[in-house]
């Protein structure tokens, strides 16, 4: 995982960061690791590799990690505004078929409608800045018919500090990449580990409410 997104960083630079945070506005596409990769790039600590803007190279540090974390910015924007017309057109009737390719539950849904019950249109602005959660809130938005000006913004707004702030992390990390990265690298085995775990507590609680709910629909006993 970690070597295919920084090799598609490292190839196409600003504009793979652009479609993969794109992505990750709707599917989980590991944002994090993407926008960190994108500070070393733009640092220059990897060999090879620079941030190029319109097929011009971008030497300076300060610009190319302006630029770079602007198109985490801009990609993750553009993802969600898909997301919401997603749930704007296609309904919670689409997500109770299809849900489960984006990831987006049943369960996650009536979660993120309680978060929206409860804090509004704030849900949209602190979601953007929260691991996974963040994934989860463009489809439910559409669903709930949030304005798009407002929920456009809101996005942009709480997106700015993840993927300037990830994006600097990564600008300090620097040449040390390579250390954190070996250092690391067990946790693709722990990401697959946990993805194992939670498919399987899910299909517990999913074998669960089945019984229960043909249990509720059994005839009771004529006595």
């Amino acid at each position: 995982m970690v070597d295919s997104v920084t090799a598609w960083i490292g190839d196409y630079g600003l504009y793979a960061v652009f479609v993969l945070m794109a992505v990750d506005s709707i599917f989980p596409a590991a944002s994090e690791l993407v926008m960190l990769y994108a500070g070393v790039l733009a640092v220059g600590a990897v060999a090879g590799h620079h941030v190029t803007l319109f097929g011009t190279q971008i030497e300076s540090t300060g610009p190319a990690y302006a630029v770079i974390a602007t198109a985490g910015v801009l990609g993750y924007t553009l993802g969600s505004v898909v997301g919401w017309a997603i749930g704007l057109y296609g309904g919670r009737s689409l997500i109770e078929r299809y849900g489960r390719w984006l990831h987006v539950t049943v369960d996650r849904l009536e979660q993120a409608e309680r978060w929206f019950d409860r804090y509004g249109d704030a849900t949209v602005f602190v979601g953007r800045m929260v691991p996974v959660v963040r994934s989860f809130v463009s489809i439910p938005a559409g669903i709930a018919e949030m304005p798009l000006a407002r929920y456009t913004l809101l996005s942009f707004l709480g997106t700015i500090p993840w993927c300037f702030g990830l994006a600097g992390a990564g600008l300090a990390l620097g040449k040390g990449w390579e250390r954190f990265h070996e250092r690391w690298r067990f946790a693709d085995y722990a990401v697959v580990a946990l993805v194992i775990a939670l498919a399987a507590v899910a299909a517990w609680h999913h074998g669960r409410r089945r019984s229960r709910r043909r249990a509720a629909e059994r005839p009771a006993d004529s006595s």
